[in-house]
């Protein structure tokens, strides 16, 4: 079997042996076990956000990537007479306004450049501006940059308004510490291949059982009606459809070693351990970070590309791959830039192993490293 190369990706991710390991079991669907499994998943995916069932909160697993489950949101939760603000600063947040607009959903976009946060007084100022719109929906780590959005603060604005507030949390869920009630999340969305270091083949939402239950017969697709998934999940226990059986057995095994490491807090200090010693060694190879420090996540590193010209990205990806160290490319429409993430089973030694590697290859293809290297 060839080796596993180091993914420094947003997701997929490295995995440990031991989550790839659970799926090599088969498992039927309507066993009792897969049942009683998957509700142990809902109730520690509630746990994550400081909720649970008793505080009027739900789980629900949606099949698919967390595109999936964001569409099953957007396509469940807005009623037909319903209006929603998106809130853009990057392309996680353009593809909601193509799934809005496919939808024939009544749109607002409020925008900013991809280094600025989204700012909360233009979403009050929005929101006291029209009336008609009900939803609002932002992301949380936009993983086109890692710049880390002021949800909780949005939220507050969004619930003292009345209206529902949608947060994609792929990136962050997990490693950012959530409190649902707290940050007033109607609906949390992430994916089991981001910070819980599962692999890909679901998403969940978290979602407010009084907003869920408003869902009822307003989806606008079959297969994503996340209410008809709920009933189904809390009918029976089981899938509508056919459920991704080894996703979840390897999900149960990553939740269980997010709880070793010590849960949200253990594996933010992993992860914010890694963006430190990723930062500073690139630093002193001569790479700039596209953001300020101030509004910069530990999940993803977005990288300007260095000034000399011998610098070619596709060559550098291609010469790191074959050093089995998987990078980002960029997603930034006017700067060149490239990505690292610091998230799945990376520990210190990969990343200084990382490091290593790019200063090979940067010699390799005789771009010019710092003499004096920066502090």
């Amino acid at each position: 079997m060839a080796k596993d190369k180091l993914l420094f990706t947003p997701g997929p991710l490295t995995t440990s042996r031991t989550v790839k390991e659970a799926m090599l079991h088969d498992m039927g669907s309507r066993d009792e076990e897969f049942i009683a499994m998957v509700r142990d998943i809902r109730r520690q995916l509630l746990e994550l956000g400081g909720a649970s069932q008793a505080s009027g909160y739900e789980a629900v697993l949606v099949q698919g990537s967390g595109t999936f489950g964001v569409e099953s949101v957007l396509s469940s939760a807005i009623p037909a007479k319903g209006k929603l603000l998106i809130l853009v600063n990057g392309a996680y947040g353009e593809r909601m306004v193509q799934m809005a607009t496919r939808y024939g959903i009544a749109t607002e976009v409020l925008r900013w450049s991809e280094d600025e946060m989204v700012d909360p007084a233009s979403v009050q100022k929005a929101l006291n501006a029209d009336a008609a719109i009900t939803h609002v929906v932002i992301v949380d780590c936009e993983t086109t940059t890692g710049i880390l959005n002021p949800t909780e603060k949005v939220g507050a604005i969004v619930q003292a308004a009345g209206r529902t507030f949608i947060v994609d949390a792929m990136s962050s869920f997990g490693a950012v510490p959530t409190d649902l009630a707290a940050g007033g999340i109607d609906y949390l969305i992430s994916s089991a291949n981001k910070c819980i270091e599962g692999v890909p083949g679901f998403s969940f939402v978290l979602a407010r059982r009084s907003k869920l239950e408003s869902c009822k017969g307003q989806a606008r697709t079959l297969s994503l009606d996340l209410y008809e998934q709920w009933r189904g999940l809390e009918g029976n226990g089981q899938f509508r459809y056919t459920p991704p059986t080894h996703t979840l057995l390897a999900f149960a095994q990553a939740l269980k070693e997010l709880a070793e490491e010590g849960g949200v807090a253990g594996r933010a200090a992993r992860y914010l351990g890694n963006h430190n010693a990723l930062k500073a060694g690139m630093k002193e190879l001569g790479f700039l970070p596209y953001l300020a420090p101030e509004v910069q996540s530990y999940i993803i590193t977005a990288f300007h590309y260095p000034g000399d010209t011998n610098f070619k990205f596709e060559e550098f990806y291609r010469r790191l791959s074959q050093r089995d160290m998987v990078i980002y490319p960029g997603k930034l429409g006017h700067v060149d830039c490239f990505r690292m993430g610091n998230i799945g089973r990376l520990k210190d030694k990969d990343i200084q192993a990382l490091l290593v590697a790019v200063e090979g290859v940067l010699k390799e293809m005789s771009v010019a490293i710092p003499v004096a290297r920066p502090k």
